[in-house]
């Protein structure tokens, strides 16, 4: 038997994922104004609408280890001329230490290196989709987990 309250719960979280993803997904493809979504943002739903208490869930965590990574992803991408298979898991390594060192750890953000090298991005990808887009996402995370939701979000 479901948990009725879990059922609830979880079933909240993918309405609202799906808001938030829909919303970004709309201003790539059906405004002039340029890319906002990114895969990780995906995994960035789960903690952010299925476990908002989370220190990986916070906003500084979303936002700074979303830019951190995707900078670093970027760094290897333009400065370092290695194979491709030892230049995405050293950015991986790097992004990953340098979230716990800075303490803005987000596990999804681990994975934008991989995205921005295979993509082969450019510098404007800081701003759209990681800067802006995650602006987006905590904006949305604190107007439902807050206001609609009434949990203490941000802690």
């Amino acid at each position: 038997m479901i948990n009725k309250k879990l059922l609830i719960q979880s079933s909240l979280a993918g309405i609202f994922s799906f808001i938030t993803i829909l919303i970004l997904t709309i201003l790539t493809y059906k405004t002039p104004y340029g890319m906002f979504l990114i895969a990780s943002f995906g995994s960035t739903m789960v903690l952010l609408y299925g476990y908002p208490e989370s220190p990986f869930a916070q906003p500084k965590n979303i936002i700074l280890g979303h830019f951190l990574t995707s900078l670093i992803g970027i760094i290897f991408l333009n400065f370092m001329y290695l194979p491709i298979f030892i230049n995405i898991p050293l950015a991986v390594g790097f992004g990953v230490m340098l979230m716990i060192l800075f303490k803005v750890t987000h596990p999804p953000a681990g994975g934008n290196p991989i995205i921005v090298i295979i993509g082969s991005v450019s510098y404007d990808y800081l701003l759209t989709p990681v800067l802006i887009g995650s602006l987006i996402v905590v904006m949305f995370g604190i107007v439902i987990n807050k206001f609609i939701l009434k949990k203490e979000y941000p802690k």
